[in-house]
């Protein structure tokens, strides 16, 4: 895979000075209790702003997975806060935790998840029919986010249609077409061959450049991680190590800081 990855917005940019697209704070989570309780996160502290890519690494079992979970809202942390673009995720009912993650955070993963019975347009055109958003503007939408992808043709072609590598880009435009700010990607080429799964992952590190998007990418490969702004290893559950370029314009006294307060 070649080193063609496209400039990142210079820190100290007006992108760089939004409020962080994820936020977590002095978050722990368990599961069980007594003798059988595992601490699955403990004292994780975490910034990702607009425009960043974020790669989680470690070994199996040692909170990835887990990470992202919470950082979605699909699970709740036992301490600590999780906020998405500035909102504290405690703080939200559950209709409005559901409205969040449909509208800001996208998920690719390497599971897949399309519905069968729908074919590759009518997968990404769902999001946008579930904000009421129907007929021909969710056609154009999910059309344009396909193109987005590499995706022009057999847009009526069902998921067991498709390879593995078409599979999964009709899963990033599902994630992208309602430009969500936070895209979740938990080992989305584990299931792909090396050279399919070099080109999502040069997918996914052009979508900050485009979009702004913030993406947090779980890898378990060191050359996909190292197209990351910033790499942070986790091992038994805390953060062990962060490794991160160093700034390409302005000063660290530009970066807008985490911890600033919630809406």
């Amino acid at each position: 895979m070649t080193d063609d990855r496209p400039a990142r917005p210079p820190f100290g940019s007006p992108a760089d000075l939004s409020p962080p697209a994820l936020e977590l704070r002095s978050v722990v989570k368990r599961y069980g209790r007594g003798p059988a309780e595992v601490r699955a996160l403990t004292d994780v502290s975490i910034c990702v702003r607009p425009g960043e890519l974020v790669a989680i690494m470690g070994p199996s079992g040692c909170g990835k997975s887990t990470l992202l979970h919470l950082a979605g809202g699909l699970e709740e942390p036992d301490a600590g806060t999780v906020l998405v673009d500035g909102h504290d995720l405690a703080g939200m009912g559950i209709t409005e935790r559901a409205k969040l993650r449909r509208r800001r955070v996208g998920y690719v993963l390497q599971r897949l998840n399309l519905v069968p019975s729908l074919t590759a347009l009518e997968n990404v055109m769902l999001p946008l029919e579930l904000d009421g958003i129907a007929g021909r503007h969710a056609r154009e939408r999910a059309g344009a986010a396909l193109a987005g992808v590499g995706i022009t043709e057999g847009l009526d072609r069902y998921p067991d249609d498709l390879s593995g590598g078409q599979q999964q880009r009709v899963a990033v435009a599902r994630a992208t077409v309602t430009e969500r700010g936070l895209l979740l990607a938990d080992e989305p080429t584990g299931a792909l061959d090396t050279l399919t799964g070099d080109a999502l992952i040069e997918l996914l590190a052009g979508l900050p450049e485009r979009h702004g998007t913030a993406v947090v990418l779980v890898t378990h490969e060191p050359r996909y991680a190292s197209w990351a702004d910033r790499v942070v290893f986790l091992r038994d559950g805390r953060i062990v190590d962060e490794s991160s370029p160093a700034p390409t314009g302005g000063s660290g006294a530009d970066r807008a800081e985490c911890g600033d307060g919630a809406r």
